[in-house]
């Protein structure tokens, strides 16, 4: 199958209608927008609540939403420009601000508008810094899409990466793998540059971005094959999205199709509360009722899955919301407060670890860790009542 062609003039999508196309287009005059003929095939049209046009197809809520750009602080973490180091063993390199999909949910939507740069052509800064740092065992290439990046390019720092012997895990954050498959199964050099950096004792993860369970084409299993056969390991991670997979019938297909096709189920994620975002927002209450019914039609190994929330002091794992009250456990912790259990009051509106009463005694804001550092947080937030058309 040929590469698929991109789009990026929503004109040119005559599915959707005219009057509906001008008004789309004060959307995509702020915010980019990219799609693909291969992917634009999984929609049906004729359903107004398609949940893979809902992914892709922007919405009218990105302009009339309030919040935060950066709702987990990430512009604290930076150490370096383009990497940050959250957690101790873990770095993130920001190798593109790119993407293959343009999903309408995304958290890290500020890198939609022309006036964020985050991700840098030299990656020089943060490789130095993972270097000096025997402490970084693992390290994610995300962005934008880490698979976007041309192979050669790709193949420059993973040889990099190998090069510095306490980097044991490599992980590239992508949505390619249902995206754009062919991307995968049709380059060679691609899947050559895995099989020589991804070996027995240091792995290469993709950690890929699957929402749907439609998403999961034949061609789409094609390329999971062809990344295992590199050797790569293949994970899905994905938030709960209302309107898209807010169905426990439509989420435990999702994790037995991923599970048969050998790809892990990894993280559900509480999806988090940025600007333009709110049309996919569902309450905590909510998302833990969909995922317990969901994990009760699916195999042990669908349950292997964990429900989290991406938060500024950590990675939070929803254990129970049950009576009013949230059960909680921090999975990964910024201050080193792993493992640690709380019991929280659980509002049936709360949507965020922030939205739960008593929450500030369990951390603090973290400041910026370096001046040099342009805080996407300096960027005016859209307060209440503010559109960004206004």
């Amino acid at each position: 199958m040929p590469q698929p062609k991109y789009i990026t003039d929503i004109n040119k999508i005559t599915e959707i209608p005219e009057q509906d196309r001008k008004k789309l287009q004060q959307i995509t005059d702020k915010f980019v927008f990219r799609v693909n003929d291969y992917y634009l095939k999984l929609i049906d049209w004729s359903d107004p609540s398609d949940p893979i046009k809902k992914l892709v197809i922007p919405n009218e809520g990105e302009l009339s939403e309030y919040g935060r750009w950066d709702a987990s602080d990430e512009d604290t973490n930076y150490v370096v420009p383009g990497c940050q180091h959250k957690y101790k063993t873990t770095a993130l390199l920001i190798v593109s601000e790119v993407c293959g999909a343009y999903c309408r949910y995304c958290f890290r939507k500020r890198l939609f508008r022309n006036d964020v740069k985050e991700a840098l052509s030299d990656v020089n800064p943060g490789l130095d810094y993972i270097a000096a740092h025997p402490e970084i065992n693992n390290v994610l290439l995300t962005g934008g899409d880490s698979l976007i990046l041309a192979t050669p390019k790709l193949a420059s720092i993973l040889e990099r990466l190998r090069a510095i012997e306490h980097v044991q895990i490599i992980r590239l954050g992508s949505k390619i793998p249902v995206f754009n498959p062919m991307r995968i199964y049709e380059d060679e050099a691609l899947l050559d540059t895995i099989r020589q950096y991804s070996t027995a004792d240091k792995r290469i993860y993709v950690m890929a971005h699957i929402n749907h369970p439609r998403e999961i084409t034949p061609e789409a299993k094609r390329g999971f094959e062809a990344l295992h056969q590199a050797g790569a390991i293949v994970v899905n991670q994905t938030p709960i999205l209302k309107g898209i997979n807010d169905n426990p019938a439509v989420l435990a297909e999702l994790l037995d199709k991923l599970s048969w096709a050998g790809v892990t189920p990894y993280y559900f994620f509480i999806n988090r509360p940025v600007a333009g975002n709110r049309d996919f927002v569902l309450s905590l209450q909510e998302v833990y009722r969909i995922v317990e019914q969901a994990k009760a039609r699916t195999s042990g190994l669908g349950k292997r899955i964990r429900l989290s929330m991406s938060h500024t002091s950590g990675k939070i794992e929803i254990l129970a919301i049950e009576n009013g009250k949230a059960y909680l456990k921090y999975h990964q912790s910024r201050e080193d407060q792993y493992g640690k259990f709380m019991i929280m009051d659980c509002p049936k509106d709360a949507a965020w670890f922030d939205d739960l009463p008593g929450n500030e005694q369990y951390w603090k804001r973290p400041k910026k860790k370096s001046e040099a550092i342009v805080s996407v947080n300096e960027l005016p937030d859209m307060p209440r009542g503010r559109s960004l058309s206004s």
